[in-house]
């Protein structure tokens, strides 16, 4: 009998569940895209509905090809948008807002206060992110604050927080487990990530009640089973990891040093800094890779806001393509990028800027400028905004010399060799692009015996194709000026 493990891929834009064989092949997808939702100017959300629905059904349709195929499904990992939050009743499952996605930046003026209350150097030392309302604490404060129904139910201690992956196990083990894992607590600006406990002194700051939170687990644990009268047969739920960390896993990049970039919605570079944790002078993030067997390995994190999401604005809102695969051809047909680049500030800037003002930029516009060059300036910034993170990398004495990627955008070639150029840098895509998805795959794997240790799991990494430098440092140097001027110009 075939053997499987199902992997359960929340993200920004849609929800996907996985069948990968024990060697961690993709066998089957199925994918629904799901509704985005923007109120106002700065503020992303979800229907958290809508994406349990979407999650429920991918996953059924999962589960119905692993019996066609005459399998078994020995596990279920998930992975998940992060950061995202999700506050709902204990008592219904009725979540008391939308979901508030990671995007949304409604929540900037409190943490201008926070850092003027002069908060900033506790949180950072304590969860070694920075007070951003990136991160989830500032989105449970502002539904707490703004949501009646949410005081009404912290009264009669019924309210729930979780991030996506919590609200996920929440419902598919219909109410049993509220738990979490290290990774997505790291990535709520609430979890102490020497102690690896939630950290009273922060929820006190914020006055957040630490009865709201979920348990937090190792990445491979045993999280819950599923409820039969929602999954047919009884599942268990042995591994769980926030998206970037999870492709840090799919990538096997398990040796301090090693480094993987995600190119979904935004983009994500993460380096292993192994049992150490470093704090960047760089306005990098530290947070867990991954925690095994109660063991932390943790990490150095740059983010980008907008990497795919950029593709979707030219597809979506300008209707300069009609799919993102356009991109390349468009690209490649033009010799050079003539002076302009795009600043895709829609929703602030990441690391290393961290300005939630800045705003979206256009330069170099001459009477010559058409949808071509455009679109391709809509792509040279992704890897602008990655060389921007390399060079924070640099600065705190790290020097990758090498970077695997994964995500949509990469198997746009000409995408993934203008990144090579750009930061000098060889440039691995694997064979299996579905990293995220796997990782989550191999924590399962990992917590019921399927591999018995990273080095085993590490087998199954295979190279698709490699790029490197084909440009000259003088010509490198100029794209990159161009980029700096533009940068400067957008900054608040």
């Amino acid at each position: 009998m075939k053997k499987f493990i199902i992997s359960i891929d929340q993200g920004t834009t849609s929800s996907r569940a996985i069948l990968f064989d024990l060697k961690g092949k993709p066998i089957f997808t199925s994918q629904l895209e799901f509704t985005q939702y923007f109120p106002r100017d700065g503020w992303v959300e979800h229907d958290p509905e809508e994406i349990w629905k979407s999650t429920l059904k991918v996953l059924k349709e999962v589960i119905k090809k692993s019996k066609k195929l005459k399998g078994k499904v020995l596990t279920i990992g998930i992975t998940n948008q992060r950061e995202t939050t999700i506050l709902w009743d204990k008592k219904t499952g009725k979540s008391v807002y939308n979901a508030i996605v990671w995007q949304d930046r409604r929540s900037s003026e409190y943490c201008k206060k926070l850092i003027k209350q002069k908060k900033e150097t506790i949180i950072y030392n304590k969860t070694g992110l920075l007070i951003d309302a990136y991160f989830s604490a500032t989105k449970i404060k502002w539904i707490i604050d703004n949501i009646p129904k949410a005081k009404d139910l912290i009264k009669k201690k019924r309210l729930l927080f979780g991030t996506v992956d919590s609200f996920l196990l929440w419902k598919l083990t219909k109410g049993v487990d509220h738990a979490t894992d290290a990774t997505n607590a790291s990535r709520t600006m609430l979890f102490n990530i020497s102690t690896n406990k939630w950290d009273d002194q922060i929820l006190k700051i914020l006055k957040i009640p630490k009865e709201i939170l979920p348990a937090v687990k190792d990445c491979a644990a045993d999280f819950g089973y599923t409820d039969p009268s929602i999954t047919g047969t009884s599942y268990p739920i042995t591994g769980m990891v926030g998206d970037q960390q999870s492709a840090t896993i799919g990538q096997c990049c398990f040796e301090p040093g090693s480094l993987k970039s995600t190119y979904g919605t935004g983009a994500f570079v993460l380096l292993n800094t192994g049992t150490k944790k470093v704090y960047s002078k760089n306005r990098l993030l530290t947070t867990i890779g991954y925690r095994i067997n109660g063991k932390t390995t943790y990490a150095l994190e740059g983010t980008i806001f907008i990497a795919g999401a950029g593709v979707q604005w030219l597809r979506d809102k300008i209707k300069f393509i009609s799919k993102a695969s356009d991109t390349e051809k468009i690209a490649k047909s033009l010799s050079s990028n003539n002076g302009i680049y795009l600043v895709p500030a829609f929703t602030g800037l990441g690391a290393p800027y961290w300005d939630a003002s800045a705003r979206g930029l256009l330069s170099g516009l001459t009477r010559d400028t058409g949808p071509k060059e455009i679109i391709r300036a809509t792509i040279e910034s992704v890897a602008y905004q990655t060389y921007d993170l390399f060079e924070a990398m640099k600065n705190d004495g790290l020097k990758p010399k090498l970077i695997k990627v994964d995500g949509g955008m990469v198997l746009n070639n000409w995408f993934s060799q203008f990144l090579s150029n750009i930061i000098n840098a060889k440039v691995l895509r694997p064979k299996v692009n579905e990293t995220t998805a796997l990782g989550a795959a191999f924590m399962a794997g990992l917590q019921i015996g399927v591999y018995k240790s990273l080095k085993d799991i590490a087998k199954n990494w295979k190279t698709d194709k490699s790029f490197i430098p084909k440009i000259k440092n003088t010509e490198r140097k100029i794209l990159i000026d161009g980029w700096n001027k533009a940068i400067k110009k957008t900054l608040s």
